[in-house]
């Protein structure tokens, strides 16, 4: 939002409006990360991918599979308190079908 000075000179009866810019910083972004686990099916987390995160299947079967070959993937990249209320929400689905699925967030 701009805010709007008016300068006026000792001697002018006039004055000149000049925009004055706040710079706003952008928020830190965090990164939501899903764990491999042994007992979570592949299927099920392409679920949470889709229905969590609103990946398109393709995008969502490449993200598991990254995070059943190296460990953990990366799910999305948000404010902190967007990616707090997926992980809570991924933690919440994933007891609810009886998977130790473990979503966790990092900072970017």
């Amino acid at each position: 939002m701009a805010e709007w000075e008016v300068d006026n000179a000792p001697d002018d009866d006039v004055g000149v409006a000049t925009e004055t810019q706040k710079q706003v910083k952008k928020p830190p972004l965090y990164k939501v990360l899903l764990h491999n686990d042994d007992y979570t099916t592949m299927e099920f987390v392409v679920y949470i991918l889709q229905t969590v995160f609103h990946k398109e299947e393709s995008d969502a079967v490449h993200i598991m599979l990254a995070v059943h070959q190296q460990g953990v993937g990366v799910a999305g990249v948000y404010t902190y308190e967007i990616a707090e209320v997926k992980v809570d929400k991924v933690t919440e689905l994933a007891r609810a079908n009886e998977f130790p699925l473990l979503c966790t967030l990092e900072e970017d």
